[in-house]
């Protein structure tokens, strides 16, 4: 039973604008973000059903001329003004309630049905429900009058013209919008508005009890913990097992390795969740054994790859679950895990070569880095790195399970003396052509990302490499491309901000490779940024400020693995 005393304390209030209102399971927000990069003035009911779509605006009546303000915590979206007051809160995951004392609300969907595109709002003669068809998620939304009385704009319209619910301020009202499909029965009767508010609240209370796990939850740890929380989606469409997406933004996406960190996040809390999502793109390989690019609900894309840290990120999964996996589920990885690898050292390695190459920026995770600026087709030293660890995961999961592990120990061994002898440059590691042969000139730290080595690496190159590092540490962590670096942008994606996964993978590597005290500083910093900015897709390395999405998991995800071995000292 959840610990109702800790309930106040995890109820965070938050910016609609940062971070969207949702619960755990639903494919529903409530935001002003409807599309890549755009606010409204208004908040919208928001659906990830075959994409990012604003079903619904949502426009308070306000007696007088008055502006309403907006208030949201992990349980309910509240406006106010003057005496009046609108609340919000999930029902389940396919449904919202609202209800009004006060102050009216228009629930308004697009002017415009075409033939392909709009919504179409009808009332149901069998019960009298008033519903909401949209082209766009293919779905329906049905509005259920609990309480007052609801006017009924556009019934049955077609073409041009103003389809909405709506409430005034006059008398209370209440009512359900659920997200549905044709043939799906109407909600029941539930718990009573408020009775929903304390359960939302409890929930997350205990979603964040497991997610911290000892942990301190301080204001930002907790906000953190929505952001995943408030993110998961469950099954749907290609989507096959509950997953956290990356946004409920425009980003709702899962990517074929942001997955992995925030797998490790979920460990403590839930294994077997962990385990799904660590999973989930697995669940989409193809016959060759390579990983898609990304997977959401009606979408699965293979025309690029993303990198292997999944031996690594597997490896440390078992040690943060408080369940170890059973037979089943090692046998189960080590069949995925082996063909993603044999997907990279049969089909990614050019004829005598012994290194594996990215075909672009995008396979690396790194998308336009300019490490890739001088050649696109390249062996990097990331990759090879990352091999190196899957494949000695493979082996230790090898004994484990009765197998030979020589095949996995075999190409670990060419592979780690393939990248200390071409691609090592004395003080660096470079990335080559493989067509030329030619090496990169790039400052990106892509190329410091064989760090995550640790233990594995020569005491000289690890040294050299906490010191590139060191180069690229700026007060918010460290930038993606050199400070001062002619390509350096501030809002470059890779070409200058701070992100989430190269920050985790180079702490972890530095801590391993005995430069425990640069990694501290390099997690301190990272800890700084999204303390000052939240959780954005990435930072301005130089001012700290959030850029691009807003609300973005695996940055949530890294500041909880990277505020749990936070020095005393800084908590």
């Amino acid at each position: 039973m959840t610990d109702l005393s800790t309930v106040t304390s995890t109820d965070i209030a938050f910016d609609l604008g940062e971070i969207p209102f949702s619960v755990r399971g639903s494919w529903l927000d409530i935001s002003p973000v409807v599309g890549t990069h755009q606010v409204s003035d208004a908040l919208h009911l928001v659906s990830h059903v075959t994409g990012m779509h604003a079903v619904v605006r949502l426009t308070p009546v306000v007696p007088g001329a008055a502006a309403a303000r907006v208030d949201a915590t992990a349980s309910r979206v509240a406006w106010t003004a003057g005496d009046g007051r609108v609340e919000a809160v999930f029902e389940h995951p396919g449904a919202v309630r609202f209800r009004g004392r006060g102050l009216g609300m228009r629930f308004s969907a697009s002017d415009e049905l075409t033939p392909f595109t709009g919504g179409y709002l009808f009332t149901d003669p069998v019960d009298g429900a008033i519903t909401l068809t949209s082209y766009e998620t293919g779905r329906r939304y049905r509005f259920t009058v609990l309480a007052g009385a609801a006017e009924v704009v556009g019934d049955g319209l077609l073409g041009s013209g103003a389809r909405e619910v709506a409430f005034g301020a006059d008398d209370p009202w209440e009512l359900r919008v659920e997200q549905t499909e044709a043939g799906v029965r109407p909600l029941g009767a539930t718990a009573s508005f408020d009775d929903l508010v304390r359960h939302r609240r409890a929930e997350f209370a205990a979603y964040c009890s497991g997610l911290l796990a000892g942990a301190a939850a301080t204001p930002t740890a907790v906000k953190a913990a929505y952001v995943l929380w408030s993110a998961t989606v469950e099954p749907g469409g290609f989507v096959g097992r509950e997953a956290v997406l990356m946004s409920k933004h425009w980003m709702d996406k899962v990517w074929s390795w942001d997955h992995c960190f925030n797998a490790l996040a979920l460990a403590p809390l839930d294994p077997e969740a962990a385990l799904d999502q660590f999973l989930l793109p697995f669940d989409h390989q193809d016959a060759g054994g390579a990983l898609p690019d990304s997977v959401t609900h009606s979408e699965v894309l293979y025309n690029f790859v993303k990198p292997p840290i999944h031996g690594w990120a597997f490896r440390l999964l078992r040690e943060r679950v408080s369940t170890p996996f059973d037979d089943g589920a090692l046998r189960l990885v080590y069949r995925r895990l082996s063909a993603w690898t044999r997907f990279w050292l049969d089909s990614r390695r050019a004829p005598g070569h012994a290194l594996p190459y990215y075909q672009h920026g995008n396979d690396s995770g790194w998308d336009n880095a300019t490490l890739f600026d001088r050649d696109r087709v390249v062996e990097s030293p990331d990759l090879a790195a990352f091999l190196i660890l899957q494949l000695d995961e493979l082996a230790r999961l090898a004994l484990e399970l009765g197998e030979s592990a020589a095949e996995w120990e075999d190409e670990r061994i060419a592979l780690e003396r393939a990248l200390f002898e071409q691609l090592w440059a004395g003080d660096r590691f470079v990335a080559r052509s493989v067509a030329s042969g030619r090496p990169s000139s790039s400052t990106s730290l892509l190329g410091a990302l064989p760090i995550v080595l640790g233990e594995r690496l020569p005491a000289d190159i690890a040294a050299a490499l906490a010191a590139v590092v060191e180069s690229h540490l700026t007060p918010w962590g460290p930038a993606t491309e050199l400070p001062g670096s002619p390509e350096y942008t501030a809002d470059g994606y890779w070409r200058g901000p701070v992100w989430a996964p190269s920050t985790h993978l180079i702490v972890d590597g530095l801590r391993r490779a005995g430069h425990a005290g640069t990694a501290d500083r390099v997690a301190s910093a990272f800890l700084a940024a999204c303390e000052r900015s939240g959780f954005a897709e990435n930072f301005d390395a130089l001012t700290g400020d959030g850029l691009r999405d807003r609300a973005y998991t695996w940055t949530a995800a890294v500041y909880l693995l990277l505020a749990a071995h936070r020095p005393s000292g800084e908590r």
